[in-house]
């Protein structure tokens, strides 16, 4: 590891932050049980952490994708990103609550090809998508269209890059630890 380009960005929680960022945290407490370091950093800006939340309840609830395909999606950015904290965290929702399966998110994990051909168009797209910045091989969008998936699926994909863009790179620039709950899963 590097050293945090943001190193004295402090991690808050529900009990230390402005008052913009308190009741997010309060609230993701309430519903994970603790506070993720990530949401900790973000809160330091309150936009941030809103327009993640706001991005990430709108990508779960409104993208067309099933629970396995949604962790299939940020699976692939997080790793396209090189983001070994979002990579764990997502890991541990695709076994734990997600029901992905162990050889699906073996593969995610590691980059190789997906057994079941349409998460396997999925992640290669997502995963393209995030590398290309957008400019993504037509091959790619063929074998995502071919795959069942839909033009809306594809700017899906697109709001999930943005959550993702928020997650990823405020990780990388404070060095975010990872939590405890996610710590079977590290990279």
């Amino acid at each position: 590891m590097t050293h945090a380009v943001l190193p004295t960005l402090p991690l808050l929680d529900e009990n230390s932050v402005l008052p913009a960022a308190a009741e997010q945290l309060a609230t993701t407490k309430k519903a994970m049980g603790f506070v993720p370091n990530m949401y900790g950093y973000m809160a330091n800006l309150p936009a941030v952490f809103s327009t993640y939340n706001a991005g990430y309840a709108a990508f779960r609830s409104e993208a067309g994708f099933s629970s396995v395909e949604q962790e299939v999606v940020f699976l692939a950015i997080s790793r396209a990103n090189g983001c070994d904290y979002c990579t764990a965290a997502h890991s541990m929702v695709a076994d734990k609550m997600s029901g992905v399966p162990a050889d699906v998110l073996q593969s995610l994990r590691s980059g190789t090809p997906i057994s079941d051909p349409r998460l396997d168009a999925l992640a290669r797209f997502a995963f393209g998508m995030t590398e290309t910045r957008g400019k993504v091989d037509p091959s790619l969008m063929d074998d995502f269209l071919s795959a069942g998936f839909t033009q809306e699926h594809v700017l899906a994909v697109v709001l999930a890059i943005s959550v993702k863009t928020l997650s990823n790179y405020t990780n990388h620039l404070a060095e975010t630890p990872l939590d405890a709950a996610f710590s079977d899963y590290a990279v």
